[in-house]
């Protein structure tokens, strides 16, 4: 069996929402700027659950950067430098981005995601559209807290499972933002 570290296998525990992770994301994401400023194309944006006030969330901040190409490995090499963890894509099973974690000074939990997206790819646009719908409507947000708190409960050990679980809902919203035209490759 590999050795993973030991953020790689902890728990998908998720807790109200809290304004430390919007200024995490802000203090990274200048730090991002700079660092990929070669490559940046469509800038970096904070995602996921903790870019949504008042949204339960996993206390991970996500963040993703738009380059020419995610898999260059020279985009690659300043991140690295910088303390991000490359998330071996054979792994990470989503070959539409290359997934970089931030551990906290312990080793022992994640503190940010990055997603590098190859600019104009589809999935920067539904990232950005999937946070947009959940921000302006406090009824969905509601829903989709009620439902990573119920996998969390189900599913906190597998956050392969945790993830899957979540699907659906992100399937629904996505349909809604696109008018019920649903973009190839969506998982």
């Amino acid at each position: 069996m590999a050795d993973f570290p030991a953020w790689a296998t902890e728990k998908a525990v998720v807790v109200p929402y809290r304004q430390l992770w919007a200024d995490r994301a802000a203090a990274e994401r200048v730090r991002l700027v700079e660092l990929l400023e070669p490559w940046l194309v469509e800038g970096v944006e904070h995602i996921g659950s903790t870019a949504v006030p008042g949204l339960d969330a996993k206390p991970i901040v996500d963040l993703m950067a738009s380059v020419p190409e995610h898999t260059d490995g020279s985009v690659h090499v300043p991140l690295l430098d910088d303390g991000w963890h490359l998330v071996p894509p054979e792994l990470d099973e989503r070959p539409w981005r290359r997934l970089f974690v931030r551990p906290d000074a312990s080793g022992k939990h994640r503190v940010a995601h990055l997603h590098l997206v190859s600019a104009g790819h589809q999935r920067w646009r539904d990232q950005l559209a999937f946070r947009d719908a959940l921000r302006a409507d406090p009824d969905l947000t509601r829903e989709y807290a009620a439902l990573k708190r119920r996998l969390s409960a189900d599913h906190g050990a597998d956050r392969e499972a945790y993830t899957a679980g979540k699907s659906e809902f992100v399937v629904r919203v996505l349909r809604t933002c696109h008018g019920g035209y649903m973009p190839d490759g969506l998982h």
